[in-house]
């Protein structure tokens, strides 16, 4: 069985050309490519340290990042408390919500597959709504009202309801073959998920519902002290081991029967990446709030940029790239002016959807010639 597999891989000289259209790594997979992004990265990082609200000096954030204690202390608490978590918060955010949205859209082969698109993002929210809008009812105090012990039962409740839909999704998975039906299914989750939003909201009293909208806008900013040090590590475990299915990921380009001639299990490929896809969209959620477009837009950029099909090149790249995107978002949101923060995923709408509009745009372009 496996010789006439192997014989009938070989009569397709269509098979190893896609595979060698797989292997090219893209006009900025070199070194300086490479060097370039990553400097563009430290850069942002730094400029997001430099440039808020409140202007502090050059000299001044250095010597504070350097543990100089001679100078004004709502200056270093500005750096260190908010500056310096929001920026890391950015990055690992950008960077797991671009490798989940880059999951999807080869998964589900649909260019407009986004980390939401399974309903997981509704999931956190519908928990969320009911810690945020029952909480007032039921016992009579606001979680806004709670300080820290409200924002752990948030991320709790983000967490607990994501993972419940995600688990409904997965159970389907197995008992479904198609992608889409499956993908038909995660969007009327989706559905009913905001429909019971929709009728907690109208039930609850003004208070909860504001709490409930302002972290429904996502935001880098509410992770802070030892939530931003146990997000970072997770997000740091995490996205390094998606990376471990980038060559099922690879093989699922070719198709599902391809794939399969190649000894790869479809069914249980399928079932990891959507699982490593809805466990880093679950754990961004449930700190930061759902981040719109970041997942849906930055794999179309790293397509664009790196010219490749390859998973070796697209995972680190598109990684890298949502980091870049989710501090440029970061720093429009907190530019001098504006009073406070902009909402993320209204900066993230501006830039994202763009970046969809022009790369779509020059891929029907290109297909026309």
């Amino acid at each position: 069985m496996k010789k006439t597999q192997s014989n009938h891989v070989t009569k397709h000289p269509l098979l190893w050309r896609g595979l060698g259209r797989l292997s090219g790594l893209g006009r900025l997979s070199g070194f300086f490519g490479w060097l370039l992004l990553f400097l563009l990265l430290l850069v942002l990082l730094v400029v997001n340290l430099l440039i808020g609200t409140v202007r502090i000096p050059v000299d001044s954030v250095c010597l504070i990042l350097m543990g100089d204690g001679s100078q004004p202390e709502i200056w270093s608490n500005i750096v260190i408390s908010s500056r310096l978590p929001q920026a890391l918060t950015a990055v690992v955010a950008g960077a797991g919500l671009a490798v989940s949205g880059l999951q999807m859209q080869t998964v589900f082969r649909n260019p407009l597959a986004g980390p939401s698109v399974l309903g997981i993002s509704n999931g956190a929210s519908l928990g969320v709504a009911f810690v945020v809008l029952l909480s007032g009812q039921l016992g009579g105090v606001a979680l806004s009202r709670l300080g820290y012990l409200g924002d752990a039962a948030i991320s709790v409740a983000a967490i607990v309801g994501s993972m419940a839909v995600m688990t409904l999704i997965m159970w389907v998975s197995q008992k479904v073959r198609g992608n889409v039906t499956l993908l038909i299914i995660g969007v009327m989750i989706g559905y009913l998920a905001n429909a019971i939003i929709g009728v907690l909201k109208f039930l609850s009293p003004e208070e909860d519902v504001k709490s409930f909208v302002v972290w429904g806008l996502g935001s880098f900013s509410r992770v802070s002290g030892d939530q931003m040090v146990l997000f970072v590590v997770l997000m740091c475990m995490l996205i390094p081991l998606s990376f471990l299915l980038v060559k099922s990921m690879n093989l699922l380009l070719l198709g599902d029967r391809y794939a399969s001639n190649l000894g790869l299990n479809v069914g249980r490929a399928r079932l990891l990446i959507i699982f490593s896809s809805g466990i880093l969209v679950a754990i961004v959620t449930a700190y930061c709030g759902p981040i719109m477009f970041i997942g849906l837009a930055v794999p179309h950029l790293a397509r664009a940029i790196f010219r490749t099909s390859d998973h070796r090149v697209l995972m680190p790249g598109t990684a890298v790239c949502g980091a870049i995107l989710a501090l440029v978002c970061n720093l429009i949101a907190r530019m001098p002016g504006f009073e406070g923060a902009l909402p993320v995923n209204s900066v993230t709408a501006l830039v994202g959807a763009p970046v969809i509009a022009t790369v779509l745009f020059r891929r029907r372009v290109r297909s026309e010639e």
